[in-house]
């Protein structure tokens, strides 16, 4: 399988080709405000102990991050929604790796602001070996600060894509995380933390398995 980045990098190049630079424009004004804003420096870093969090999956069962904790190292994937292809991706290379992350003895959750139903829209079209979680509002994205609320000129570019974020998170604030990825050692601790403004850009899986590595040999 090629890099991740080089799928994502992909996307992006068949995006400039079918949609004219006037219509990109304002993702592209978004993504320079977000990174302006210093967000990706205020994200919860490594060494910070994780806020604890129960979360619905797919099916409305909670799911404690104490319990995930309790069975080994834990990642956690944020990502946008079922909408957002880059995560789409993203999510279907954790897929592929998932079992030499099971070998490693960790566990992986996504974590996303979409409704439960949508999360079970997501799992139908591509079954997803790992717990897919709402987290409403952005309530415990907020914790790990990744989250921020989409400028109004993006909300009317959402809008004209048929992007209709309040609907799909059940909450008008319009607010949205970074896509993220954390290691979560078992006593809570931060071992791996990585977030980007500009939604086009995510770590390689394989560099967080190689942070998993590292934290097995200490």
């Amino acid at each position: 399988m090629s890099p991740l980045q080089d799928q994502l990098d992909q996307i992006s190049e068949q995006t400039r080709s079918l949609v004219q630079p006037e219509r990109l424009q304002p993702s592209e004004n978004a993504i320079a405000e977000l990174f302006s804003s210093g967000i990706e420096q205020q994200i919860l870093p490594v060494g910070s102990i994780a806020p604890e969090f129960s979360l619905p999956d797919a099916n409305g069962r909670m799911v404690h991050s104490a319990d995930l904790l309790a069975l080994g190292p834990v990642i956690i994937n944020f990502f946008r929604g079922r909408w957002c292809p880059y995560c789409l991706t993203e999510l279907t290379a954790w897929q592929a790796l998932y079992p030499e992350l099971r070998k490693r003895g960790a566990l992986l959750v996504a974590i996303s602001p979409q409704t439960v139903h949508q999360n079970s829209l997501l799992l139908q079209q591509h079954p997803l070996p790992f717990p897919v979680l709402t987290d409403a509002r952005c309530a415990v994205a907020e914790r790990f600060r990744l989250v921020y609320t989409v400028p109004a000129y993006h909300q009317k570019h959402y809008r004209s894509i048929l992007v209709n974020i309040p609907f799909i998170n059940e909450d008008p604030s319009w607010r949205l995380l970074l896509p993220a990825t954390y290691l979560l050692r078992p006593d809570g601790s931060i071992a791996f933390a990585q977030a980007h403004a500009d939604f086009r850009v995510r770590p390689e899986p394989e560099e967080v398995l190689a942070a998993l590595d590292r934290e097995r040999s200490l």
